[in-house]
């Protein structure tokens, strides 16, 4: 575990359930507690190896398909449309998923740096409920907002 990390994840029994005053919260939200940062770091961490070996499979099954896209001189059209579709469909959620373990990582990145919870964007803080219900977030509503009308 890394030191900033281990630094706001370690402490006694009696500390854990304690605040954590070095993510920044929202006007009127309630500090982190520890046990809230481990709540967060251990969903993050399973979240990134189940995505680790799902990008592994996703990678075997599309080698697969593309191994086998040559299979098959006698096919017709449709045929082949049809295996185009699927090797697109495929890669397609190779790279979903490829970008979601992106997200994780950096979401574990950042509570490391200590910077989980701030804005990328204008530097304010995100809000504990959003990091609660989605801890890949990187930018505050507003900003997330602003880059969405883009």
């Amino acid at each position: 575990m890394n030191d900033a990390l281990s630094t706001l994840t370690t402490g006694s029994d009696e500390e854990r359930g304690g605040p954590v005053a070095l993510l920044p919260v929202r006007d009127g939200e309630v500090p982190w507690t520890r046990a809230e940062i481990d709540q967060v770091t251990d969903e993050l961490t399973a979240d990134r190896l189940r995505l680790i070996d799902e990008v592994a499979a996703a990678d075997a099954e599309l080698s697969d398909l593309l191994r086998n896209s040559g299979d098959g001189a006698g096919d017709d059209q449709a045929d082949s449309g049809s295996s185009a579709l699927e090797r697109e469909h495929e890669l397609t959620l190779v790279n979903n998923t490829r970008d979601l373990l992106d997200q994780t990582s950096h979401a574990l990145d950042r509570l490391a740096a200590g910077t989980f919870g701030v804005c990328e964007s204008c530097g304010q803080a995100i809000g504990k409920a959003r990091l609660q219900a989605f801890p890949r977030a990187m930018l505050c509503v507003s900003c997330k907002q602003r880059e969405e009308r883009r």
